[in-house]
């Protein structure tokens, strides 16, 4: 790999043995305005002391993984966090110690751990997203126009599919797209949300927002948002055939954040598509 000059931005990964990981690696290794400076990887990673760049499949770094996440973010001028919840609400407490910009895009915490990003977001700029994908900001944005558009005569179906591997369910893009539906109609999410449906459940309720999930094979991400009513229904869809879109819009946000004073902010913020 050519040399990185001093003045690209140090982007740091933890969690980098995954396949998000890699993913990111190979891609901040391949922009000219970004530097691959550390990754780190639970305790018993079988990938502690590999080189970074050989484990990401493009040639010898002289980085190595390192177990201690507190390096990366002391080197990094940014971090990139695809890990578990409670290891990327440890990480967000370890931005705002050193300094360093976050761009966590991990899924499924909760209220206690949410609540560890928030308040690291007082000290340093962080990027929270359940979806790094231009796409798929494009479709919460559509989502919530749509909704607010639509009468109450729609109904809100969402149906996701990922792979086998996907421990949460529903993922957070499916719920940050019901969480649009319900900003769009001006009520509160976890008042209509229906995330399970078995057996004899009665009718459908007026006005909930439903959630379908699916699993199995590799299926990086798919997402569709189902307004129906009688007679006519409205699909938007989003099919993600390759994890390389989610590491392109996390390097994009890893970019904009630079400068950012400290705050939590979206792709929305990233890709301009605020109101």
């Amino acid at each position: 790999m050519a040399s990185k000059k001093m003045t690209e931005l140090k982007v740091g990964i933890t969690g980098c043995a995954g396949r998000m990981g890699r993913a990111l690696m190979r891609q901040v290794a391949e922009h000219e305005k970004c530097a691959l400076v550390g990754g780190s990887e639970r305790e018993d990673s079988d990938a502690i002391g590999l080189d970074l760049g050989e484990l990401a499949g493009f040639g010898t770094l002289g980085l190595t993984v390192t177990k201690d996440p507190r390096h990366v973010f002391e080197v990094a001028d940014v971090v990139l966090d695809f890990t578990s919840p409670a290891a990327m609400a440890h990480h967000a407490e370890l931005a705002a110690a050193e300094g360093a910009g976050l761009v966590a895009g991990t899924t499924g915490l909760e209220p206690d751990q949410e609540a560890m990003i928030v308040a690291a977001a007082s000290k340093t700029a962080i990027v929270r997203a359940a979806n790094m994908s231009v796409g798929i900001n494009l479709l919460l944005a559509l989502t919530q126009r749509v909704a607010a558009t639509l009468g109450s005569d729609f109904d809100i179906e969402i149906l996701e599919m990922h792979h086998r591997h996907k421990v949460d369910a529903p993922s957070g893009t499916a719920l940050a797209l019901g969480r649009a539906g319900a900003a769009g109609r001006g009520v509160s999410h976890d008042d209509v949300a229906d995330r399970g449906r078995d057996g004899i459940t009665g009718e459908r309720r007026p006005g909930d927002i439903g959630y379908a999930v699916l699993r199995g094979g590799n299926v990086a991400g798919e997402h569709s948002v189902i307004f129906a009513a009688d007679n006519e229904r409205i699909e938007l869809s989003h099919k993600a055939t390759d994890r390389t879109i989610f590491a392109r819009g996390a390097l994009t946000a890893a970019l904009w954040l630079q400068g950012k004073p400290p705050g939590l902010y979206s792709m929305a913020d990233v890709l301009g598509l605020g109101d």
